[in-house]
Order: structure tokens, then sequence, then C-alpha cells
């Protein structure tokens, strides 16, 4: 246990906007139930930025949709993963895989850190990439954010990443927690010191999903972004059935076009979107009585589709969810749709 001492924060670990306080070292758990940084998997990635990608394990969101719930919601579930690496270890391996012949090939040119959440294994990466730098000075970083680091991780991130992609789950307070289990004001503060450095943006990344992130919310998010700035990057993605959502419709062609052209009459410059589209699924009905405790109708949907897989809350707030370490939603599995 002695290479956990260079992780001390961790016995008092404020690195997200949840700010838990817990002692990880003691395996004391926060929102993310993480103890020490640990690594699911890591190879090269061809997706841009083409990249030696690092998946750590781990998330502070609880997110309906995820699509890397088996590294996200360790260790609630029985994924194997690759466990703790040194930081030297895997700083060598990840320079090497990328100048080997399959890395140029690829064009890799960067380490690429996701997860899960990289926010709650922010120290380690420090460290990776602190070795990775001195064998090659010239390295670069990617850093994958759910817009989630405190302030002062977010500062620490913007320190050593060349690029950072940034997703945007809602602008809508109500539809962000009951998409997610957050709040949405730490998200949009760091949406906007991001723009203030957009030269370390790679590009904002917004998940649209039928009947949740619709239009009501993406045009929310455009007007929101466009206010900032209106060369900011942005790109669409389709969603495609996951983790809770199994059963739930991808979204069409014609919802991701009409998103782009949302977002450009808002005034964006810099949009487009990926993603394979019209999978079929089911919209469930929801009780009059349920939606009826929510302001967006969107909120109301993700909130009941969050219910039906164990979902104590009603307005879902992790942090102060008393079932926080027994979440059946954290524990679901995706084979037993609903």
């Amino acid at each position: 246990m002695v290479y956990f001492m260079e992780y001390k924060e961790l016995e008092n670990c404020k690195l997200c906007a949840w700010e838990c306080g817990v002692d990880r070292i003691a395996g004391e758990q926060g929102v993310c139930m993480m103890g020490i940084p640990e690594v699911a998997s890591c190879q090269l990635h061809p997706a841009p930025p083409q990249s030696y990608t690092v998946f750590v394990s781990g998330c502070n969101f609880r997110c309906l949709n995820c699509q890397n719930w088996e590294i996200a919601h360790y260790p609630c579930n029985n994924s194997k993963i690759k466990g703790y690496m040194k930081p030297e270890h895997i700083a060598s391996i990840g320079v090497k895989a990328i100048r080997s012949n399959a890395g140029q090939l690829i064009g890799a040119e960067r380490f690429f850190f996701s997860g899960g959440s990289p926010t709650v294994s922010l120290p380690w990466i420090e460290e990776v990439v602190h070795h990775a730098r001195i064998i090659d000075p010239a390295m670069k970083v990617n850093f994958d954010t759910n817009g989630f680091p405190s302030k002062q991780s977010f500062q620490r991130i913007l320190s050593f990443s060349d690029s950072i992609t940034f997703d945007i789950k809602a602008y809508n307070d109500e539809t962000h927690r009951a998409l997610t289990g957050a709040p949405v004001e730490p998200v949009l503060q760091n949406v906007t010191e991001m723009a203030k450095h957009k030269d370390h943006l790679w590009e904002f990344r917004i998940l649209v999903i039928p009947s949740i992130v619709d239009l009501e919310e993406i045009q929310a998010i455009a007007e929101f972004l466009a206010e900032l700035d209106e060369t900011l990057p942005v790109c669409f993605l389709a969603f495609r059935p996951n983790f809770c959502l199994d059963s739930h419709p991808g979204a069409s062609g014609k919802l991701m076009g009409d998103a782009v052209s949302l977002a450009q009459k808002a005034g964006l410059e810099h949009v487009n979107w990926t993603g394979f589209t019209d999978i079929p699924g089911k919209i469930h009905s929801i009780p009059s009585r349920f939606q009826e405790k929510y302001i967006h109708e969107h909120a109301g949907y993700a909130a009941y589709c969050a219910k039906q897989v164990g979902c104590k809350q009603t307005h879902r707030n992790c942090k102060e969810c008393y079932y926080q370490n027994s979440c059946e939603l954290k524990a679901y599995n995706p084979s037993s749709m609903y």
C-alpha cells in the first residue's frame, strides 16, 4: 500500500463537484464509490482524436444512458478490469504504443483519458502525464469530462490537457438530475470556463436522446453556448439503446438533422452530428400523477425510467440519497430489459 501515499488527497476527496470529503484510501465511499484509481482497459483508439486511450474505472454520475456502464459502475458489477497500474508503467507502454507502426497507422499522437469519469482518478492521471512527458516532452493529452470536476480540479485539467472533449448532458437542472443524478450548475460553470480556454477544447458533445434530450433541451444548450462564443465546436451524438434505456429508441436521422439546424439558428458556427440512427425501441407511457411532479416533461420521462430500474428518489440527487451505496440503478444489468 506504500505507493498509494502519493494520492493523499483521496483521504479527503473533493476532486469533483460533489466534494464528498470521504477517505477513499481507508475504504469510505462517495458517490463514485471508488477507492484507489483503477484502470479498466487501455488501447490504441482510432476515433478522433486518435490516441492511446486509457479508460479509468468509476464515475461521479449515474446516467441512465451510460454506454460504458461496466466501467462507470464498477465496483457495483462483476466487470473484469486491469486494476491499479503504476503511472510510470502505463506511461511507458502508452508512449510505446503511440510510436508503434499500428499507432502511426491510425495517426495516434496523444493519450486520451476517459471512463467512466476520469476526474475521480485525477491525481493518478497527472502522474501518468508527468511520466509520459519525461519520455516525450511533446506528448499531447486529451481529457474526456462530463463537466463535473470541482473548480480547482478543472483548472488542474486545463493545465496539462492539450484538448478536452466535454459532454453536456442537459441544460435544465430538472432534466439533468433525472438523467444523471447530479445538478447541472457545476457543469454550466465549467462550460463557461471552458469557453474562455477554447484553444484547449476539442469539442462539446451532446447526446441526443428522444423524449429526454430532445429539441427543447438542444435549443437551450445551443443558445447557452452561442451566448458564450458562437465559434465553439459542437458535435451531436445519436443515442443508441444502452444501460437503463436499453429498450429506448435510438435518435432518428431527422432528429439529428433538426438538432444541427436548431444549433445553427441559435448562432453556432461549427456544428455536426455523428452516429447510427433509427434504431427501433419503445417509448413508455407515464402515469399522469407521476408526470405532474415535474416542470419539464422530459425530466419526468427520464425520472420514470430511473424508477423502473430501482431508483428510490423522485428528484434525483445521488449525494443526498439514503441508498447511495446500495443503488439498484448503479447495479442494473441491461441484459434484463424493463
